[in-house]
């Protein structure tokens, strides 16, 4: 049989104390004299005392938590070490706030199970778009939440980058080197929102993005190939092997640079050459792995995860009456050595 836990009755029995002023020397301990604490503290040490969290949380009105919330399984979205850079960002604001971050991924398929389930004391989401019902129970919740990469909603304090135009600066760069065959592996449309309220999700402003640099070139989107995949490393070989059975692309244009490294095994398992034979372009600026070496749109995902979490902190701490609404991350290319100028022959 285990040994039987120490409590704060047991502290007050060999205190003398009362268990309120027990409570009040872990919790509040301008509440009682400076003795006092120090005896009490003395017993719980002597007792080997370990305060129940949950307890402790209640008396302060918190969980000492932050939701993590993302739109796919937790499988998938680990999958994706974009979006593991973005987490380890929000986790470092965490821990310098004292709070833990907990991953949460849609509850069987429903992110308002998800979200009513939650032990936290305010959300972030990551590519996202939170259709209204889930708004209401957060508020219902008294939970705070701060977007990143989901829809521009005014009730919703979010974190995020041009899309639109960091996704026709990818394009033009495409257009730029001559290559007009092309291919774009997209991101999923929004996941688990409501198809009754129309926003403009991250991947229609990417392709709206691509509209306008093709335009520029007397293009419309129907002259290109678009396949749809996750953001992993299997979906995007699988996607380029559908790419390179259906047709004979020069360029292929990804929404995710762990897609676009996916399609640059795939491309050299089929015998062709990148940049020779197959132009790749991808979009995040990882840097690590293989992706250094990958021509990309940069967005720092240090940066946004760690702007998203001082903002939500800025909420729950009620340092900001009236906090800024939307904050813009900057984006640039980056030249690697998966592009290459179309030749004539091509």
């Amino acid at each position: 049989m285990g040994k039987k836990r120490v409590t704060i009755q047991d502290i007050a029995k060999r205190t003398g104390y009362s268990k309120t002023a027990v409570s009040f020397a872990f919790n509040s301990p301008s509440r009682i004299s400076k003795k006092a604490v120090e005896k009490i503290l003395e017993a719980a040490k002597e007792l080997d005392y370990i305060p129940d969290p949950t307890a402790r949380n209640f008396s302060l009105g918190r969980h000492m938590a932050i939701g993590f919330l993302v739109p796919q399984s937790t499988a998938v979205a680990l999958a994706n070490p974009y979006l593991v850079s973005v987490m380890r960002s929000i986790a470092a604001i965490c821990e310098e706030n004292g709070y833990m971050l907990t991953l949460i991924p849609p509850l069987h398929s429903s992110v308002t199970e998800a979200v009513k389930s939650a032990t936290v004391d305010g959300i972030i989401t990551m590519g996202l778009y939170m259709e209204r019902s889930v708004v209401d129970i957060l508020r219902r919740r008294n939970l705070s939440i701060v977007s990143i990469d989901g829809t521009n909603d005014e009730d919703i304090p979010s974190v995020s980058v041009d899309d639109r135009a960091a996704a026709e600066l990818q394009m033009r760069k495409i257009l730029e080197y001559g290559h007009r065959r092309i291919a774009v592996i997209s991101l999923p449309q929004a996941a688990y929102s409501d198809q009754n309220e129309r926003r403009i999700y991250l991947t229609e402003r990417r392709m709206k993005g691509y509209c306008d640099a093709l335009s520029q070139y007397s293009l419309q989107l129907s002259s290109i190939k678009v396949v749809q995949c996750n953001a992993t490393f299997s979906s995007g070989y699988k996607a380029a092997e559908d790419i390179i059975s259906s047709g004979s692309f020069t360029a292929i244009v990804s929404m995710s640079d762990i897609v676009a490294l996916g399609a640059w095994r795939a491309i050299r398992d089929k015998g062709l050459r990148v940049p020779d034979d197959v132009s790749i372009i991808g979009f995040d600026g990882m840097d690590d792995y293989s992706s250094k070496e990958l021509s990309t749109i940069v967005q720092s995902a240090d940066d946004k995860g760690r702007m998203a979490a001082n903002m939500l902190f800025s909420i729950i701490n009620g340092e900001d009456a009236e906090p800024a609404r939307s904050l813009c991350v900057p984006f640039s290319f980056r030249e690697g050595k998966t592009l290459r100028a179309v030749l004539k022959k091509d």
